[in-house]
């Protein structure tokens, strides 16, 4: 068993943070393995990130309660997790499959250290896939008339299953504002990174008609502002005029599922941390 945890914390920036939190940790006979920190100018947060290792295996609760002082006054917000937890995933696929396949095979090689209790698609597309890995597939048809009644069953699964993260994988409808909200900085979406600049259907033939010179993808927190969620992770090709729209899409696949397979590990991993409408990433 690992007595080995992260501690995660934002606050406002003030003297003496580093010191209470490295004074706790010594305290309770703990080890720092790495810690890395990020005084924000702008908004004056203090975003600290700490592995440490309880030297007499100390298991977190009693870390826990011991730090809830140091907390509450410095006003943080903040978290202690093992090491090798492993955050329960609900994953969202369409038509396209890319992304899905990318995180199922990380998943697999222990390369995504998570749980995948299930997948979730308003087609039956992907259904072997999922069949494939083991993995619960739920067919959940949307249509205007049964949105509410399919976005219910969707929040049903994530209580039931005890989702700690939603990941839109290529999931191409939009969500409700109540989902977005219910969801709050527990599910990540990616996309092109054409958008706003090439909406709508074929973005790579748009793309391809302009003669873009770089393609990429954008992994980010889904919020009410459709597409415009804090920004995790980008990934970008360069491309040339011989680039054509198959190739623009192949490589553009190829982005999406980097950038969404960065973003969910290192969320997981408790390096992201929210500053407002940006990310503080660890990495």
């Amino acid at each position: 068993m690992s007595f080995r945890y992260i501690l995660a914390l934002s606050c406002q920036n003030r003297p003496g943070i580093v010191h209470a939190v490295a004074g706790l940790l010594v305290a309770r006979n703990c080890n720092i393995a790495s810690s890395q920190q990020f005084d924000d100018p702008e908004s004056g947060l203090f975003f600290m990130r700490v592995e440490f290792e309880s030297l007499i295996g100390e298991s977190a609760d009693p870390l826990r309660e011991a730090f809830v002082p140091v907390a509450v006054a410095h006003g943080m917000t903040w978290s202690i997790s093992p090491v090798d937890q492993r955050d329960r995933l609900l994953i969202m696929v369409s038509r396209f499959g890319h992304c899905l396949n990318d995180l199922l095979f990380r998943h697999s090689i222990g390369a995504l250290r998570v749980d995948i209790p299930a997948i979730v698609s308003n087609h039956r597309d992907f259904e072997p896939l999922a069949a494939s890995y083991g993995i619960p597939f739920h067919h959940v048809p949307v249509t205007p008339a049964t949105k509410a009644e399919a976005e219910a069953r969707l929040l049903g699964l994530v209580t039931d299953l005890r989702i700690d993260l939603v990941v839109l994988a290529r999931y191409m409808q939009v969500l409700s504002d109540d989902l977005c909200k219910a969801l709050d900085g527990r599910a990540v979406n990616i996309h092109h990174s054409f958008l706003p600049s090439f909406k709508g259907a074929k973005p790579y033939h748009q793309a391809h008609k302009r003669g873009v010179k770089l393609i990429g993808a954008t992994a980010h927190y889904v919020t009410t502002d459709l597409d415009e969620g804090p920004i995790i992770e980008q990934e970008v090709e360069r491309v040339t005029h011989e680039s054509t729209p198959e190739h623009l899409a192949a490589l553009g696949r190829d982005a999406e599922a980097k950038a969404l397979a960065r973003a969910v590990g290192w969320h997981v991993e408790r390096r992201v941390f929210m500053a407002g409408n940006r990310t503080v990433v660890f990495k």
